[in-house]
C-alpha cells in the first residue's frame, strides 16, 4: 500500500462530496420534529381544540332535540367539513413552514446536505400529525352524538381523513409559495369553497369540500347540492391533489432563496 505525503503548505487533492449526504429518512426524520416541535403551542392548540368542540357541542343538541338524518349531515357538512377540518388544516398546514421561515429557523434545514422534498413531506406529516386528532375525533364524536345512524359515523370518518390529508398538503404549499398564507387560505376556504364553488358544477371541481361532501352524501343517501361524486371519486381525486401539492412544494422549495 502505497503512503502518499503531501509537503508542507500543500493541500491534499479534492475528494469529491455528496451535494445530498443526508440519506432521505433520516432528513425526513428531522424535518418532522423540528417542524412538529414548532408547531407545538399549547395556546393554538386549546384554542383550536375548542373550535373544534363546537361541532360537538352543536351536533349534541341536535341528538337531544331528535333531528333526522339530514339535519344531521347538514350539521356536520356545515361545522366540520365546512370550517373545522379545513380552518385547523389551514393553521397548521400554512405554518408548517411558512413559520419556518418567518422566524428564520428554515435556513438551518436549508443548510443541511439533503434534498428538499423531505423538508416539505416531514412538514406536511407534522401537521397531520396535529390536525387529524384535534378535527377528526370531535367531528365524528359530533356524527355519533346526532344519533342519526344511517351511515353518517363511517361516512363522515372517511371524508374526514381525506380532508385533513387534502386541505394540509394544499396548504403546505401555500406556505412555501405565499407569505400571509392566513388570509390566502381563509380566501380559498370562505370565498372560493363558501361562495363562488356553490355558483356551479364547473368550479366546484376545484374545491375539495364538494368531494368530502360527495362522500357523505355517498355513504348516507342524503342529498347535497354540489356534492355528486361517488365515494371512489371523493377519495382519489383529494389524495392526487395533495401528492401534486407535495410535488409543487418541493420544486419550489428547490428553486427559492432562504434568506
Amino acid at each position: 500500500m502505497t503512503d502518499i505525503t503531501h509537503a508542507p503548505g500543500q493541500s491534499a487533492p479534492d475528494q469529491p462530496t455528496n451535494e445530498r449526504s443526508v440519506p432521505a429518512l433520516a432528513a425526513l426524520r428531522l424535518s418532522y420534529r423540528v417542524v412538529l416541535r414548532q408547531l407545538t403551542s399549547v395556546a393554538r392548540i386549546i384554542a383550536l381544540a375548542l373550535l373544534a368542540l363546537v361541532s360537538t357541542v352543536a351536533a349534541f343538541a341536535l341528538g337531544r332535540a331528535d333531528a333526522d338524518l339530514e339535519a344531521a349531515v347538514r350539521l356536520i357538512s356545515a361545522l366540520g367539513f365546512a370550517v373545522v377540518i379545513p380552518v385547523v388544516s389551514l393553521v397548521f398546514g400554512g405554518a408548517a413552514i411558512g413559520d419556518l421561515r418567518d422566524d428564520k429557523t428554515l435556513v438551518y434545514l436549508w443548510l443541511r446536505p439533503m434534498d428538499r422534498w423531505p423538508i416539505v413531506l416531514g412538514a406536511f406529516l407534522a401537521a397531520v400529525t396535529l390536525t387529524a386528532p384535534i378535527t377528526l375525533i370531535p367531528v365524528v364524536l359530533a356524527a355519533a352524538l346526532t344519533g342519526a345512524g344511517g351511515g353518517i359515523v363511517p361516512g363522515t370518518i372517511i371524508a374526514g381523513v381525506v380532508a385533513v390529508v387534502a386541505y394540509c398538503a394544499v396548504f403546505t404549499l401555500l406556505g412555501v409559495w405565499l407569505r400571509k398564507v392566513i388570509v390566502w387560505g381563509l380566501a380559498y376556504i370562505l370565498i372560493w369553497e363558501g361562495f363562488i364553488a356553490l355558483g356551479g358544477a364547473g368550479v366546484a371541481r376545484f374545491a375539495i369540500r364538494k368531494y368530502t361532501r360527495s362522500i357523505l352524501v355517498d355513504r348516507t343517501g342524503i342529498d347535497l347540492d354540489l356534492a355528486d361524486f361517488s365515494t371512489s371519486v371523493g377519495i382519489i381525486v383529494p389524495l392526487v391533489v395533495a401528492v401534486v401539492a407535495l410535488a409543487l412544494a418541493s420544486w419550489r422549495l428547490s428553486n427559492q432563496d432562504i434568506d
